[in-house]
Formats: C-alpha cells, structure tokens, sequence
C-alpha cells in the first residue's frame, strides 16, 4: 500500500482541544486536509461539506458519539467511514462503537502512528480498491438523501437476485423492492460473501479472515454485531442469513 494520492478530507471530532490540536497537525503532516468539531452538532453541520472520514470521540455534551454515528448510518443514510477513539476501552464499549456503525476503534491514551495506521488502512480499502471507480467521493450529510436503485454498468451478470432482495456484487451496492440498503462496507461484504455462496457454512474465524484479513483488534464476537445488524437492515430477507449453532453462518435463500 503506498501513500495516499488524494487528498482526503478527514474531520476530528473530540471536545477536548488539545487531541483535536495533535490529530490535525500530525494527520495534516501525512497530507491530509483535516478540520476540526468541539461536539457532534457542530460535526454535522460541517459534515454538510463532505468529508472521507471521521475520528470521532465518544464522551462528549450534548450528543454523543455514538449517538452522532447512528444518526449518520440510520437517519442520513451516510456510509462514510469511521474510527470511534475513546477513553471507553471495555470489551462491551467497543462492541457497543461497531454496533452504532464504527469502522474501527481505537481506545484512549492511543499511539499517533497506529491512528494513523488504522486512518491509511481504512481509506485505501474504502477508496482505493481496484473494484472502486470514483470513489474518492466524499459523503456529505443530506437530509433529503433517499436511496434509489441505480442501472448496474456489469448488466445482470453482476447481480445477485433474491426475490425483491438484490445484492449487485460488481458494484456493492443492495436493494429491496428497487429502494437501496445503506449498509457500511464490512455488512456489504458479509452479504456479498454469504449470498454467493448460498447455503455453504462460514465459520466466525473464516469470516473474520476473509473480510477483515489482518486488521488487528478484531474479536469474533464482531461477527455477530455486524450481522446482526445486517439482518435488521435487510428486514424480512434477514432471515435468510442463518446462525448455525456451533458452526457458523450461512445464506439460506426461502422460497
């Protein structure tokens, strides 16, 4: 993985202004255009402007961090990418950030150079994988976004179709009923797997190695979380997913 080629725009939001001061300069000295929010309200309304990424603290007034990230995944709809960093470092806390939609965790007092680790990794497999034309977009919040269904450029043999679920693999994008699932990278990826291979068992261990290889700080038990969470945004199709007690999971398509 080489150095970033685009100039991400990366927004840090923690109310305590000296982790924003570190964060800024060091992420601006890795060449990255970075702004900063003192609460989560003030984050959403620069959101408005479009960003890559969020480093967003937890314990703040008002709303919280967690709060603001299942605004962003339920509410907005807004798949951008982010790294919960977080005095809170229990094993339940850090659950607790991917169940809200967090991308990666990373507890307080943390090292600078594994953020900015965790921020290349996380950016190039957002943006930068070869399957991903255009996508250095940044996502702005809108409030009047709705998903619509969009003419897969791969044609049919791209797509993946279960009744009124369809799961467009060449462009990793989900529908039901013509209306677009906004699912975060890893749930697309979990789907993508599972439904094309339907009715083949996948461990927690095969899926953690498959879809997050060697992130580190991973815990099978974040298998769980992200289907779960998969399965609640799939609605009645969630139950094709199947939890096979003591094996794994698998794609069960009903008739």
């Amino acid at each position: 993985m080489t150095q970033q080629p685009y100039n991400y725009r990366i927004l840090v939001v923690d109310d305590e202004e000296d982790i924003c001061d570190i964060l800024q300069f060091n992420l601006q000295q890795a060449g990255y255009d970075v702004e900063t929010a003192s609460s989560a309200e003030e984050a959403l309304l620069k959101l408005k402007g479009g960003f890559h990424m969020i480093l967003l603290d937890i314990m703040m007034d008002g709303i919280s961090g967690l709060k603001m990230a299942q605004l962003l995944r339920e509410e907005y709809k807004n798949p951008i990418p982010i790294i919960f960093l977080s005095a809170l470092d229990t094993e339940a806390d850090i659950l607790a950030g991917f169940q809200k939609g967090g991308d990666d965790y990373v507890p307080k007092p943390f090292s600078i150079k594994e953020v900015l680790a965790r921020v290349n990794a996380l950016l190039y497999r957002t943006y930068e994988s070869p399957a991903k034309e255009n996508a250095q977009q940044p996502h702005p919040v809108n409030e009047n976004e709705k998903g619509g269904m969009k003419e897969s450029t791969q044609g049919e043999a791209g797509r993946l179709v279960f009744g009124k679920l369809v799961v467009d693999t060449a462009e990793k994008r989900v529908y039901i009923n013509k209306e677009e699932i906004m699912l975060t990278k890893k749930e697309c990826e979990i789907l993508i797997l599972l439904s094309s291979h339907c009715n083949k068992i996948f461990s927690r261990e095969d899926i953690l190695k498959l879809i997050w290889k060697n992130e580190s700080y991973v815990l099978e038990r974040t298998v769980d979380v992200h289907i779960a969470r998969l399965r609640k945004k799939l609605h009645e199709y969630g139950n094709f997913i199947i939890n096979r007690s003591g094996y794994g999971y698998c794609f069960q398509p009903q008739e």
